[in-house]
């Protein structure tokens, strides 16, 4: 039987070198957001046919993200390593985004905040199709993993 989820996310702390407490909220919601209800399937068949639920951590290394997948009980499965030249550009607008979302909220009005929640939304979603396309082929997500995943990578990303 499978179960094609994600049952548990860590993150490589040794990259993160300082978090704000946005984006440590941020990051609380996203992994409580992924493990509540996704969709994550790797393209390659087991020798024992086994098909989640799935185990994963986060990490990045020289430039590359790694996904590790282990099995329910930790068993390492496989890593993933995807190259990140194409998220650069996505992560660094993310990040601009949401430093002016953070000061949106304590400062503008709620059409202004609107306006740049707008725009964060939107740069979020176009990263999270990118990410989905990436991973084709070898990783089956949907759009809201995707995107819960894309958050993950930003803060993996945080140098202080």
């Amino acid at each position: 039987m499978s179960d094609q989820r994600i049952i548990a996310v860590a993150l490589d702390e040794r990259t993160i070198l300082w978090r704000s407490a946005d984006i440590e909220q941020e990051r609380r919601i996203a992994i409580f957001d992924l493990i509540e209800g996704n969709h994550f399937a790797p393209q390659r068949d087991y020798p024992d046919d086994y098909a989640g639920p799935y185990k994963i951590e986060l990490a990045v290394e020289e430039g590359r993200l790694a996904i590790a997948i282990n099995r329910d009980d930790d068993t390492h499965l496989e890593t993933y390593i995807l190259g990140l030249g194409r998220f650069r550009r996505p992560i660094k607008d993310y990040f601009a985004i949401c430093d002016s979302y953070y000061q949106a909220i304590r400062n503008a009005t709620p059409t202004q905040i609107e306006t740049v929640d707008m725009a964060r939304r939107g740069i979020h979603n176009e990263a999270a199709e990118l990410l989905k396309e990436r991973l084709e082929g070898k990783i089956e997500i949907d759009f809201d993993t995707a995107r819960r995943l894309f958050t993950l990578i930003c803060v993996l990303h945080i140098k202080g």
